[in-house]
């Protein structure tokens, strides 16, 4: 992200700095990116700016957006971009969100269609302030990806549907994303220091009621490390995941985004990510992706083709 658009932000959103300072240890060379300087990431960023359209990749802060825009991936993030949570690891802005924009779907597929785009994801913030969570509000874009570009696969990234109803996730799900991602992001033992507003065993549910709706669909979470976890926790987690079937996991360093957010309590060492990624494929994961810059998109598209790939061959397997 650039320097003016992390201004541009923070004068949009000068109400998230709110929780104390903490300190971390100082990044290692294997945590270190380059800034984004190629024409593609340029066009990418001007096509997202035409259309008006929000990005994780920049609220988040995402390390890995020079890579992606360079290559026209970007992670879109409907519903706007204030959350009505507030986890401490996360750098959304926390507050009243806008009414949804009943546009924004077709300026998400329009924006597909130019990037030319084989696989996109679509993420959100909370919208705890809905009735259905946003629920018909993703479907409504997935289905608008699907007229606009008929050749693209779907994969979403979506919040917990914690106070709704069970429909909101059969809305979503009726809507056929091929990928259905929904982050625990940590160890149970940590959600009430990370994730305050959500509840692990409902997040773990969720994305087995997934499998029992559509079990062709693929299910994917992921995991932030160096939070203050232990080891076998981590281990325990994936456990769970195998038990509600999910398919694809993920596995990358929490990078603080500010003082005001939760510190990092130790950078994970890559060895250490290498043995994390044979415990779950061990563990009978169809894809694992461990490594100090992963997150739940980054490669997504690559990754999407070898996950059919992968259950293509363990249904030869059997």
């Amino acid at each position: 992200m650039s320097t003016r658009d992390i201004t541009d932000r923070a004068q949009r959103h000068p109400e998230k700095a709110h929780r104390a300072d903490n300190a971390s240890p100082k990044k290692p060379d294997w945590i270190r990116v380059k800034a984004p300087t190629s024409s593609g990431y340029r066009e990418t960023r001007k096509t997202l700016r035409d259309n008006n359209l929000v990005t994780v990749c920049e609220e988040a802060g995402c390390p890995n957006v020079g890579e992606c825009w360079s290559q026209g991936h970007a992670t879109m993030m409907i519903m706007g971009d204030i959350c009505t949570r507030g986890c401490t690891f996360c750098n959304i802005a926390t507050g009243r969100p806008n009414d949804l924009d009943v546009f924004e779907p077709g300026r998400v597929a329009h924006a597909v269609g130019k990037l030319g785009l084989n696989h996109i994801v679509i993420t959100s913030v909370d919208r705890d302030d809905l009735d259905d969570g946003g629920a018909e509000h993703f479907a409504q874009t997935i289905r608008a990806i699907r007229r606009r570009a008929p050749g693209t696969t779907i994969e979403i990234l979506t919040p917990d549907f914690l106070k709704c109803g069970p429909e909101a996730l059969e809305t979503v799900v009726e809507a056929r994303p091929d990928v259905f991602n929904h982050n625990l992001e940590t160890v149970p033992g940590l959600y009430p220091q990370v994730r305050p507003g959500a509840r692990y065993f409902h997040s773990l549910r969720l994305l087995q009621r997934v499998k029992e709706l559509d079990p062709a669909m693929f299910t994917k979470s992921g995991l932030m490390v160096g939070l203050g976890e232990e080891r076998q926790a981590v281990h325990q987690v994936m456990d769970d995941m195998r038990a509600a079937d999910i398919d694809f996991l993920t596995i990358g360093q929490y990078l603080q985004p500010t003082l005001k957010h939760h510190a990092v309590v130790r950078y994970v060492t890559p060895e250490e990510f290498d043995n994390y990624a044979r415990v779950a494929s061990a563990k009978g994961f169809l894809m694992v992706s461990a490594t100090p810059l992963t997150r739940s998109s980054y490669h997504a598209g690559a990754d999407f083709e070898r996950l059919r790939a992968a259950r293509q061959a363990r249904l030869a397997e059997n």
